[in-house]
């Protein structure tokens, strides 16, 4: 039985590109759809958050001397085309998906309500939250926080390239110790480079656990899901 009765998964675009980081690779996508599908078989009620950096990275953008304003709106519309194919993708495994903007978006995607994306869930959808927050400035790491407050989601999954939170890069620290749990408080004062710090005091306030984990282990979805130790909690 699953620990967790509903859900925020968050995924990053880079999870659907292909091998040079851009756009969507279907042979990519499947392995993830499949580890999604297993949750989504244990009747869990899954939303999914996925960014937009493999059409558009804002900050990176920002810097070539375009707005930030403007190159945030330009990552909020690759969130829409990640979400429409994640949500193809999963409607190809058999699982019934859709997607819900922060922003008006008709005909691609229907507006976000928390009632709707609940009945959504409820009726054993997957809902795919498109658009960010609707607003410039926030990453889609808060958004996955926001849209987890506004449903009343009992976890947020942060899915990454590493096996949990570390003290510091493990990549280029090999000696860097990771934790099994730690505090809202301790992520923020270390400035650990987990979530952005409004969508981790986003968290915090909500009493929302997050759960960072390796989304290339297989079964690993599934295990957190099923509250097994996988990764690093923050609560």
């Amino acid at each position: 039985m699953p620990q967790f009765k509903r859900v925020v998964l968050k995924l990053s675009g880079e999870a659907l590109a292909a091998a040079d980081g851009f756009g969507v690779d279907a042979d990519r996508a499947r392995p993830l759809v499949n580890e999604i599908a297993q949750v989504a078989g244990l009747g869990v009620e899954l939303g999914i958050v996925v960014g937009g950096g493999n059409f558009f990275r804002g900050l990176r953008a920002s810097a070539t001397g375009l707005r930030r304003i403007s190159v945030d709106y330009m990552g909020m519309l690759g969130t829409v085309m990640n979400s429409l194919a994640l949500a193809d993708f999963l409607k190809d495994e058999g699982l019934d998906a859709q997607v819900m903007s922060a922003t008006e978006m008709q005909p691609f995607a229907e507006r976000f309500t928390p009632r709707g994306a609940l009945a959504y869930m409820r009726a054993g959808k997957v809902v795919l939250f498109a658009g960010g927050t609707g607003s410039p400035f926030f990453s889609t790491d808060s958004a996955a926080a926001l849209r987890a407050a506004e449903i009343g989601a009992d976890l947020v999954a942060k899915a990454t390239k590493v096996d949990g939170v570390y003290d510091r890069d493990p990549i280029r620290f090999p000696e860097a110790k990771r934790y099994d749990k730690i505090s809202y408080l301790e992520v923020l004062s270390g400035r650990l480079a987990v979530m952005d710090t409004a969508a981790i005091a986003l968290c915090q306030e909500n009493n929302l656990p997050i759960v960072v984990f390796d989304m290339n282990a297989p079964g690993n979805m599934k295990r957190v899901a099923l509250g097994e130790k996988v990764g690093t909690l923050i609560s």
